[in-house]
């Protein structure tokens, strides 16, 4: 995972996932069938070592506070001392060939997927008038994936996580005001 999570999809050979893993090609061909069912394996892997975010969607009691702690947790993530800068879904198959394109495709709609579910709390939000009328949900959502994204590359590029903490709170500056006692996360 951590290979693919650094190098990408493309980058890493087998002969890199072989001496990694300590085993043979053909142990590797047996347990996963090829290298594309490993990276979707090693995707999957990331997706529940990193489960704060589906929690921090599920269980923060306001949508304002969901996004902060979304893009927060994120900073944290991206740059840990023991994993690779930026996020696997970011930057494991951004730049692959036409041969993996249903690679990039998996990983957009993992990524469309975590958009979709935080545009549904800022919906709920503006329901139960936590946020005004009007608020633009699927473009505040959007905001808070492209933020997220954008933070990725800058890790990558060996931004620290203060810096990415500031962006976040930043980013924080496009959200309407709260209109009734939600926390305001920033």
């Amino acid at each position: 995972m951590r290979l693919f999570w650094r190098h990408g999809y493309e980058a890493t050979s087998l002969a890199d996932l072989t001496e990694a893993m300590g085993v043979s090609a053909p142990s590797v061909y047996a347990a996963f069938g090829d290298k594309k069912r490993l990276f979707l394996e090693a995707v999957d892997q990331y997706l529940r070592a990193s489960i704060a975010s589906a929690r921090i969607l599920d269980e923060t009691p306001s949508a304002r506070e969901a996004a902060f702690q979304l893009m927060r947790q994120s900073a944290i993530d991206f740059t840990g001392e023991d994993t690779p800068p930026g996020c696997l879904l970011a930057t494991g198959a951004i730049s692959c060939s036409t041969e993996a394109a249903d690679l990039q495709m998996h990983l957009a709609d993992i990524r469309k997927g975590f958009e979709e579910k935080l545009a549904g709390r800022i919906a709920h939000a503006v329901a139960a008038k936590e946020l005004p009328p009007g608020t633009d949900v699927p473009g505040l959502a959007a905001h808070v994936i492209a933020v997220i994204q954008g933070m990725s590359t800058l890790a990558r590029d060996g931004a620290p996580r203060e810096k990415l903490l500031r962006i976040a709170e930043t980013a924080m500056t496009a959200w309407p005001p709260e209109t009734r006692g939600a926390s305001n996360g920033a």
